[in-house]
């Protein structure tokens, strides 16, 4: 089992998840070419994805999405919120699967398990996706962490974690009053300290199991790379480069899970 990210920000994501014959990606935030661009750069093309996974309606997540799984008739899985947030119509021409965020599902060679998080959308989920041996958990867009997603993330071999801001950073910025509560609310987007204390507590529990921890949808204005990976570190007793970062221009290249 293996994943990769295209980019991670809020000027777009995507993740892309290889198990056996099965490749998922989870969100799409960029157009057409784009998208076809960054997979290129990880050796895949669009006929590669069988299958297109959705968080929520923001448009940094899902606004490529109905345009690329019509373009190559890709398959799409949403909650039935996020699918009316974003509007039937947008998806004409695609099929569509509607997913419950408590219920597993398989697709392919990849078992599926969603869970619902805190986050100013319709209906949005995170996910945890297995090979049935190794699993890789993935926790963005959530403002805050709950016991039902810290069960959901307690036995991952691989976590790709929100560090969207440093709480510091944000209150020192121009952004108005009501956008930075908004942002560090609870429907808004984890910092850099309370992600930390999140794989601190998921670490206790499953102790030397995590292959591969990356920092995802950092903010260019209020957070930077070494904020992300040096709070994480500390949570998990290793040395900042360790710990990976998804980038908005780069993302990631593919990690194994052994």
């Amino acid at each position: 089992m293996r994943f990769a990210s295209l980019g991670s920000g809020s000027e777009g994501n995507a993740l892309v998840v290889q198990a056996g014959n099965t490749s998922l990606m989870l969100d799409c935030g960029f157009g057409l070419a784009e998208t076809a661009r960054r997979l290129q750069r990880l050796d895949l093309s669009p006929e590669n994805i069988n299958g297109i996974v959705v968080t929520h309606e923001h448009d940094d997540h899902v606004g490529g999405v109905p345009r690329f799984a019509r373009k190559h008739e890709i398959p799409v899985y949403l909650t039935h919120g996020t699918l009316m947030a974003t509007g039937v119509a947008r998806f004409e021409g695609v099929v569509v699967n509607v997913i419950d965020s408590h219920c597993a599902l398989p697709l392919g060679d990849i078992q599926l398990q969603p869970f619902p998080v805190p986050h100013d959308a319709r209906e949005p989920a995170q996910f945890v996706f297995s090979d049935g041996a190794k699993s890789l958990g993935v926790l963005t867009d959530t403002g805050v962490s709950t016991s039902h997603i810290e069960a959901m993330l307690s036995v991952v071999d691989a976590l790709v974690l929100e560090c969207n801001h440093d709480l510091d950073l944000l209150m020192k910025c121009a952004y108005p009053y009501s956008l930075k509560q908004r942002i560090s609310g609870r429907l808004g987007h984890l910092d850099n300290a309370t992600a930390a204390g999140l794989l601190g507590a998921l670490c206790t529990e499953n102790k030397g199991r995590m292959q591969h921890v990356i920092a995802a949808h950092l903010s260019r204005q209020n957070n930077t790379p070494l904020l992300a990976q040096r709070a994480l570190a500390e949570a998990l007793g290793c040395t900042d480069d360790w710990i990976g970062v998804a980038t908005q221009d780069e993302g990631f290249s593919w990690r194994a899970i052994a």
